[in-house]
């Protein structure tokens, strides 16, 4: 886990159910809370992050309404998308806590329309693709909700992550607190489709009648080299837990990966293969292009053998100076740990899984100056092993591999051992750098940048696949980012094509009309950026809200949502 802070899964397995232009799609938020609580509560607020709510309640349904702002801009349906939310107590301690979750609260198979037969859609995906509204013949209409929400309303109290309270402004400023609204970008995710229904601990599929879902389709096991609707039972039960190799293999994702995510840090070693697999810090610096090399020396913070190496007293017995730090994993903080080697002198920091698996340091400091990595247990024994016997040299360096992909190029799904219910299969894995939305746990650099779900959404059906000028299917694809997101001012458009080709790239605002344009012509294959200075075409500021980037060629298209904050 990345922070403390886990977010769980809605339980998805509630009922199955057999089965021109296209607008934007429309979302409605259900207020399921009672008076006085949650969505209703009076408590006086100040505008906060371009959330102009004056209350408790109003700046929570308008941190929902942003998320479903930016979703609906980027997805299209003719079928309105009804989420019924609550603000609800949840699992927590003082430590930890589950921040919310969503599922989709029917499924559906086998309509004609459908672009994959055999498959469950979460319901919001199956009214879109069938431009229908799938009513369930055994349930009454009810509020014809197709999403069900609920977030912590304890949050921050004394017993749930104490201190520690939702954050509802737009401009992801949350300081030490938790931004409801990448939370929300996250669990809409896993509500609109971003989810098996499979059981990753029976490998059963939902029924009857039994099915994979169309997420299954796209789950590959780099060991059996099957996906997971080719596995047997017994075989998604291990690929579930087969840390590493549980991969998505979508060709929007992967061609988008290799471009989004960057180079993962390796540390070099003077024994074993020469490397050891190493996943960069969230906070910090990155590991530096040219490498950095030094003495490693593992930390003695003075405390019972045991202990002395967590490096969560400061200052430490021995000399950091110059020098890189072996650190175990425990007693404190990530950042506690990192910061605590900085000030002893130390120039680099390598921290120690306690458990087995891979282990990408969480949380946020913005006074650390220093790159910080994880390895994993086993290589930091053989590590520790190396320093015992005599001064031993590493250099903290950039791999030939991206940060969380798999060596075969897909992109790796989270599969910890043991599974972790609510968590496992259904997110990106934790090695993956930048953090992505889809994570397991809330990290503190997101933004509304949907990163790599926008192509996920690609394969599994909600954004049309790139198609030729004639239509007759997939031909090349493009990927599209914008940083900073939100933001203000000078913005940065960053595409990537597959092969050269003309193509236009404009801003809409949510109802389609164009608001500027910024390039036309012919680009060679590669990357691509230009400057947006947040002004439509008459040279006038943008309003804040939502818009959509969107870049259109002979052979290519791709849409991203971009936030204008005040």
């Amino acid at each position: 886990m990345r922070t403390l802070f886990q977010r769980s899964l809605a339980a998805v397995g509630m009922l199955a159910v057999l089965a021109g232009s296209v607008p934007a799609a429309t979302f409605t938020i259900i207020n399921n809370d009672g008076p006085g609580e949650g969505f209703n509560d009076p408590t006086p607020a100040a505008p906060v992050g371009g959330n102009p709510g004056l209350t408790i309640g109003q700046q929570r349904l308008n941190c929902f309404q942003q998320a479903a702002n930016i979703w609906g801009a980027l997805l299209t349906s003719s079928q309105t998308i009804v989420v019924r939310a609550a603000f609800n107590p949840l699992s927590c301690n003082a430590n930890s806590g589950v921040l919310g979750s969503c599922g989709p609260r029917f499924v559906q198979a086998n309509d004609p329309a459908f672009e994959f037969q055999g498959y469950w859609y979460h319901i919001a995906l199956a009214n879109k693709q069938a431009a229908v509204d799938f009513v369930p013949p055994a349930l009454p209409a009810e509020d014809g909700s197709d999403m069900s929400a609920q977030f912590n309303s304890n949050l921050g109290q004394a017993n749930c992550v104490a201190g520690r309270f939702f954050y509802y402004g737009f401009d992801h400023n949350e300081g030490n607190n938790i931004d409801l609204l990448a939370v929300l970008l996250h669990e809409f995710g896993h509500g609109l489709g971003f989810s098996t229904v499979t059981s990753g601990t029976t490998g059963n599929y939902l029924g009857p009648p039994a099915l994979p879902a169309v997420f299954d389709r796209f789950l590959f096991d780099e060991t059996t080299g099957l996906h997971w609707d080719e596995n047997t039972p017994a075989q998604r039960v291990a690929s579930a837990v087969n840390t590493g190799n549980l991969t998505w293999d979508g060709e929007e994702v992967t061609f988008a990966a290799s471009t989004f995510l960057a180079l993962a840090p390796e540390v070099a070693v003077p024994f074993g293969s020469g490397t050891l697999a190493a996943s960069a810090a969230a906070y910090g610096p990155q590991v530096p292009g040219g490498g950095l090399a030094a003495e490693a020396v593992v930390v003695d913070d003075g405390i019972a053998a045991a202990l002395n190496s967590d490096a969560c007293e400061s200052p430490f017995v021995n000399s950091l100076a110059g020098k890189i730090a072996v650190i175990d994993r425990g007693t404190c903080t990530f950042t506690l740990k990192s910061k605590n080697a900085q000030l002893n002198g130390a120039v680099g920091v390598i921290i120690v899984n306690n458990a087995a698996g891979d282990l990408a340091p969480g949380g946020a400091d913005p006074t650390i100056t220093i790159p910080t990595v994880g390895i994993t247990q086993a290589d930091g024994l053989s590590l520790k092993t190396a320093i015992s016997g005599g001064t031993t040299n590493v250099t903290l360096q950039l791999s030939d591999q991206r940060a969380g992909m798999h060596p075969s190029g897909r992109v790796r799904m989270f599969a910890p051992n043991p599974f972790q219910g609510g968590s496992s299969v259904s997110h990106w894995d934790v090695t993956a750098f930048p953090n992505l939305q889809m994570e397991p746990a809330i990290n503190a650099d997101l933004t509304s940048d949907l990163d790599l779900t926008v192509p996920n959404f690609k394969d599994i059906g909600w954004i049309p696949h790139t198609t030729s000028a004639d239509g007759s299917g997939y031909v090349d694809s493009a990927f599209l980012a914008i940083t900073p997101n939100p933001g203000r001012g000078a913005l940065t458009v960053r595409w990537t094509l597959a092969s050269e080709e003309r193509v236009e790239l404009a801003l809409y605002d949510v109802n389609g009309r164009q608001v500027r344009l910024l390039a036309r012509g012919t680009y060679p294959a590669g990357p691509h950026d230009l400057a947006w200075d947040g002004r439509d075409d008459r040279g006038r500021p943008a309003a804040p809200g939502v818009y959509l980037a969107r870049l259109k060629g002979t052979r290519t298209t791709a849409t991203h949502p971009i936030v204008l904050i005040d």
